[in-house]
């Protein structure tokens, strides 16, 4: 009936195997009871997994009724288990939030057998074993050896031609145990049954055959049987669940969780009421917007360069043509519009005195390099804080690319006056990982909202990336660099002329080096200030501030400053290169520019007038210009009214995402709790479709749950909103539901819940079955 022709199974764990199964061959009667009995260890309950196929063996082939199983397929494995097998385990594995009545249907329920037929078997199979009068308990009710009993009858229900036993009495006092051994034996009359026990006594009393195994080898049988030759008559019925049942099954499932249910409803449900309240109020929200457009254009920065544009000058003259043979050399608009601010130490005592209540934040960028050097894996390089496409790690390079740049080191700069950046950093940017800046020698990473940033940022300050690479952010918090001062990384060449010294790792282990990290990695929190920083280094201004001091006096600065050549190449230039070189080098305190942050653009005129009172009696060369980025973005906001309405519903939809993941965290979470039960619907014969949609089955509800009490939650809150607004705009009636978009919204809250519960339900639907089984 049942013949293992050389099965194996072999376990590895680094060089070493272990031979659970090691060429067994064996043949059962088709009415036996037969006692596999052997130390732990020895394998013999993996013989009788692999009997049932919970676990997979390597090789061989399992002969039922004549017919191979060398090309059985998934299903027609699970099929096997649900018709043809019935397992009792040690630890009775019933599934706890069902009746007793439901866990001896259960496997017919998988093979779709009609409900009245399904009924009428299970109460058969539950009087048979002495438990008609508790079908309709649940499994808390029943005491250990009642709860075995349910095992049995769960596992005859079906009518299968194999009872598998694994250590039946294990968990049960000898009263109990002599009761489900003698049950069973009754049952060997009617079909073959396989039962692995550590005890012998109970073997001798009610086995009719005895099979020793140790080291996954049969040692002797004592009634051995030679399979003839027969023809493959057996038929397989495939096993099916439908999606009602699934959802009947974990609808009962969430009953036993009320409270964790109703608050992953609610919590999902979040999303839809964000949503639902914006949509309501898409009418109203026109002068909400008008209040907020001032504090949205206020975070703009009034700059101060020192190179800047005259608009006043832009103008343009008619041209005629002209009958003379001579020429006429004259500036062209754009030159005559441009404009050498006079930044000096007046006018930054001037900037500031300005009073903190217009602005607290200003930023001094300034055009000097830094020597930075990095060290990863064992090899120090030099480095920069740089987000431009140039990722050259030669010094003059660095140089000339630097004095081409507005910043000169790169990189993003913030205010860190007061209090390191940290109020600035805070308004407008959300920790990620690591910390704000705590001072000076503290950097940060800037990343972009979707977490990339700017790769040659990474490549410049010493990481080995490539792009579209993932770092995790504990790789990145942390990371140091060192800023060696200009007497250490220059050396003289005796000739008036300077060159990095080559010996980087004695400068990297230089005493008097300045230590920078980067302290942490932050994201912009709103998408209107996602402008202020660029993505990749960002530090604050007063650490270039102190490089300056830390170099100002160094030879090199010294040398540039005296010499009409560029002293670490040697060639001849002109004032103003040589001004940029000194500035490179660390040898000016002139900022490059200045950028204002006002509080509220109503500050922001103010800010104005108070930087046009410096320029009151002052000729036109002597005057400071600024650049009101503020006030030229303000003539561009002509549609931004409804652009912002689309925006709140596109953060809205944020929540919703939101509450995706969440969903998919709770279907993982209710995976983790449920993995025995998961086994034991494998050990039943559920396919993984049947698995996944269990699973699916509790995302629908929670999705309809979680979509129909948003929906709720935001009608009943437009009735509030409606007298707010009406107490304070006088506008009646300004958020109303519509019904159409009520329903689209439940519709989209259950798509999006299935889809973030799918890939949880298909990770249970490809647990193994026997590894399930024993966890807890």
């Amino acid at each position: 009936m049942l013949e293992l022709k050389h099965i194996k199974k072999y376990y590895y764990v680094g060089d070493s195997v272990t031979k659970a199964l090691d060429d067994v061959s064996v043949s059962f009667r088709q009415q036996e009871f037969v006692a596999i009995l052997g130390p732990s260890g020895s394998g013999k309950t993996t013989l009788l997994n692999g009997i049932g196929r919970l676990d997979i063996y390597d090789s061989g082939d399992l002969i039922i009724n004549g017919k191979s199983t060398k090309d059985f397929s998934e299903a027609d494995w699970d099929a096997y288990r649900n018709n043809s097998v019935g397992f009792i385990f040690q630890s009775y594995n019933i599934i706890g939030h069902l009746s007793i009545l439901d866990n001896v249907e259960m496997g017919m329920t998988l093979s779709g057998v009609p409900n009245q037929e399904k009924k009428e078997k299970a109460t058969e199979a539950l009087e048979r074993v002495g438990l008609g009068p508790h079908m309709n308990k649940k499994p808390n009710q029943l005491s250990g050896g009642q709860l075995q009993r349910v095992a049995i009858a769960r596992a005859i229900a079906n009518d299968p031609e194999i009872l598998l036993c694994d250590e039946p009495t294990g968990a049960l006092d000898t009263e109990t145990s002599e009761e489900i051994m003698q049950l069973i034996k009754e049952l060997s009359a009617e079909r073959l049954v396989v039962m692995v026990t550590h005890n012998p006594t109970l073997a001798d009393e009610y086995a009719d055959r005895i099979i020793n195994f140790a080291d996954g080898k049969i040692l002797n049988d004592s009634n051995p049987y030679q399979e003839n030759e027969a023809e493959d008559n057996f038929e397989l019925k495939k096993t099916k669940m439908t999606f009602w049942t699934a959802l009947k099954l974990s609808f009962t499932n969430l009953k036993t969780k009320k409270a964790r249910t109703f608050l992953t409803a609610f919590a999902s449900s979040i999303g839809i009421i964000s949503i639902a309240i914006v949509l309501a109020l898409s009418s109203g929200f026109q002068k909400q917007i008008d209040k907020t457009q001032g504090n949205t254009l206020a975070q703009f920065p009034v700059t101060i360069s020192q190179t800047a544009t005259k608009t006043t000058a832009q103008t343009y003259e008619k041209m005629k043509t002209s009958k003379s043979n001579k020429i006429t050399a004259k500036l062209s608009q754009a030159e005559k519009a441009t404009h050498t601010n006079k930044i000096d130490s007046d006018y930054l005592s001037y900037i500031k005195k300005l009073d903190p209540q217009l602005s607290k934040n200003v930023t001094y960028t300034y055009s000097t390099g830094m020597n930075l050097l990095s060290k990863q894996n064992g090899k120090v390089k030099t480095a920069q804080f740089s987000n431009s496409n140039s990722s050259s790690n030669d010094s003059t390079s660095q140089m000339t690319s630097a004095m081409s740049s507005s910043s000169g080191v790169g990189g993003s700069v913030y205010p860190s006056s007061s209090d390191n950046g940290a109020g600035f950093l805070k308004k407008h940017y959300s920790v990620l990982a690591g910390s704000m800046p705590k001072n000076e020698n503290d950097i940060v990473l800037i990343v972009n909202r979707d977490n990339s940033t700017n790769i040659n940022a990474l490549k410049n300050i010493g990481m080995n990336v490539k792009d579209g690479q993932k770092l995790n952010f504990n790789k990145l918090v942390g990371t140091q660099l060192k800023i060696v001062s200009n007497d250490n990384y220059y050396k003289s060449t005796g000739s008036g002329t300077y060159t990095p010294n080559s010996d980087l790792s004695s400068m990297y282990d230089n005493s008097n080096n300045r230590t920078v990290r980067i302290s942490g990695i932050l994201r912009v929190k709103s998408k209107s200030s996602e402008n202020i920083l660029s993505s990749g280094i960002a530090y604050g201004d007063k650490l270039t501030q102190d490089i300056i001091q830390d170099n100002k006096n160094s030879d090199i600065v010294k040398a540039q400053k005296s010499s009409d050549s560029n002293v670490l190449t040697g060639q001849s230039v002109d004032g103003t290169t040589k001004k940029s070189l000194v500035s490179y080098l660390g040898g000016s305190t002139t900022p490059a520019s200045i950028l204002i942050y006002p509080n509220t653009f109503k500050n922001k005129d103010k800010v104005l007038k108070y930087l046009d009172k410096y320029n009151k009696g002052k000729s036109s060369s002597d005057k400071v210009i600024y650049t009101d980025l503020a006030g030229q973005v303000s003539n561009l906001t002509g549609g931004l009214m409804d652009a912002i309405t689309y925006v709140l519903v596109a953060f809205a939809g944020i929540s919703l995402v939101t509450s995706m993941i969440m969903i998919a965290i709770i279907t993982f979470t209710s995976v983790l709790e449920r993995t025995k039960e998961i086994g034991i619907l494998k050990a039943l014969g559920a396919r993984k479709k049947d698995i996944t949609r269990v699973f699916d089955a509790e995302t629908v509800i929670l999705g309809v749950s979680s979509g129909l009490l948003g929906v709720i939650i935001a009608w009943l809150a437009t009735f509030p909103i409606n007298a707010i607004l009406k107490s304070m705009t006088d506008l009646s009636n300004v958020a109303q539901l519509n019904p159409i978009h009520a329903i689209i919204l439940i519709i989209i809250s259950t798509v999006l819940t299935v889809i973030g519960g799918h890939v949880p339900a298909r990770m249970a639907a490809k647990k193994d079955a026997a590894t399930a089984l024993r966890s807890e």
